[in-house]
C-alpha cells in the first residue's frame, strides 16, 4: 500500500512547467492557471533550449523554480521516430539530464519527469505494470525515444534513492485531446484517424478505410486527466519507482473509427484494409498503483473526444 503525503501546494509556489506548448503541457498549464497558481514559469525553445545545460542552470537560477514539471521533449509519430531516432535520442536525453540534474543542484522541492509508455517491451505481459521496465526488447520502430524516457526515470529514480529528491515519473497511455498533432504523417491514432474522417467529410467521400483488421485493443486517454492525474502525485507520493497514470479502459480500433464517425459527423461506409499491418494486439497499462492511491480519470472515450473535435474544428489544423 503506498503512503500518501496528503501535501498540500501553496498557491504561491513557483511552478516550472517545461514544453508548456506541447499537448501535455499546456494541458498542465491549463490545471494550474485553474487551480489558482499565480507563478507559473514557461519557457518556448527558442527562448530557453533545454539541451544546452548551461542555459538550462542559468535559468534555474535565476527563475528559482519550486517544483518541476518535465513535459518538454522531441516527439512524432512512428514515420518520424523510425527516420530520426539519432535526434529523439540525444535530444531527450539532453533535455532529461539537463532538467533533472539542474534541478537536483538548485534542490527544487520536487519534479516529475513525464515518460511514454514506449518504455515498456514491446512484448510485455498485459495489463503492463511499472516493473514490467528493461525486462525486454523495445518496440524497434521508436527505440531511440524510449531510451532516452528511460534513461530520465532511472536518473529521478537515483536522485531519489540516493540523494532524497523528491523527483518521481509518471507513465502515460496513448493520449488525445487539445492541442493535439493533427499532421497525417507525424500524428498518432486519434489525431490521425479525426484528420482523415473530417477531410472524409469534408469531400462527401462515400467509403472510409482504415488499416488492418481493427480487431487491436488500444487504451486511450484524455490529456486533462493526464495533468490532473500528476498535479495528485505531485501532492501526494514521493517514492521513487514509477507509476502508471491511465484510463485503465480498453476499445478496439474497430470500435474507435466507428465513435469518431460519429463524432466527426461523417455518414459514409466504413471499411478496414485487412491486407495492412495490425500492430501490436493488446497495449493496456496496470493502472492499479495511482487507484489504490484514490486517483481515477474523469473523461469517458466519446466526451473526450467531442472536445478534441471541437478544438480541431477550432483551429482548423489541416495538414497541408
Amino acid at each position: 500500500m503506498v503512503k500518501l503525503l496528503m501535501e498540500k501546494i501553496d498557491r504561491s509556489a513557483r511552478f516550472y512547467v517545461s514544453g508548456h506548448r506541447g499537448m501535455v503541457g499546456s494541458a498542465m498549464l491549463r490545471l494550474l492557471q485553474g487551480k489558482g497558481f499565480t507563478n507559473i514559469l514557461t519557457r518556448s525553445h527558442d527562448e530557453l533550449d533545454l539541451t544546452r545545460q548551461e542555459k538550462v542552470e542559468q535559468f534555474f537560477k535565476k527563475e528559482k523554480p519550486d517544483y518541476v514539471f518535465v513535459a518538454a521533449g522531441r516527439v512524432g509519430g512512428i514515420i518520424a521516430n523510425k527516420n530520426a531516432p539519432t535526434e529523439f535520442l540525444y535530444d531527450n536525453l539532453m533535455i532529461a539530464s539537463n532538467v533533472i540534474h539542474t534541478a537536483a543542484k538548485q534542490d527544487v522541492k520536487k519534479l516529475l519527469f513525464l515518460g511514454s509508455s514506449c518504455i515498456y517491451p514491446k512484448f510485455a505481459e498485459q495489463p503492463i505494470q511499472e516493473d514490467s521496465m528493461l525486462t525486454g526488447a523495445l518496440e524497434p520502430t521508436n527505440e531511440g525515444y524510449a531510451l532516452a524516457k528511460i534513461a530520465g526515470i532511472k536518473l529521478a529514480e537515483y536522485y531519489n534513492r540516493q540523494h532524497g529528491k523528491r523527483f518521481i515519473s509518471a507513465m502515460p497511455p496513448n493520449l488525445y485531446g487539445i492541442g493535439d498533432n493533427f499532421h497525417l504523417e507525424n500524428s498518432h491514432v486519434i489525431p490521425g484517424l479525426m484528420q482523415r474522417l473530417h477531410e472524409a467529410k469534408i469531400k462527401n467521400q462515400p467509403v472510409f478505410t482504415a488499416w488492418g483488421t481493427g480487431t487491436p485493443l488500444r487504451e486511450f486517454m484524455f490529456v486533462d486527466d493526464l495533468a490532473d492525474g500528476c498535479f495528485f502525485l505531485m501532492e501526494n507520493y514521493e517514492d521513487p519507482g514509477l507509476v502508471n497514470v491511465g484510463s485503465g479502459e480498453e476499445v478496439s480500433i474497430k470500435e474507435l473509427v466507428l465513435i469518431l464517425a460519429e463524432t466527426v459527423g461523417y455518414k459514409g461506409r466504413i471499411m478496414f484494409d485487412t491486407s495492412k499491418p495490425d500492430g501490436t494486439p493488446r497495449k493496456l497499462m496496470d493502472s492499479s498503483k495511482i487507484r489504490s492511491m484514490g486517483w481515477k480519470h474523469r473523461t469517458v472515450l466519446r466526451d473526450g473526444l467531442k472536445v478534441a473535435y471541437q478544438w480541431f474544428s477550432t483551429h482548423k489544423l489541416l495538414a497541408a
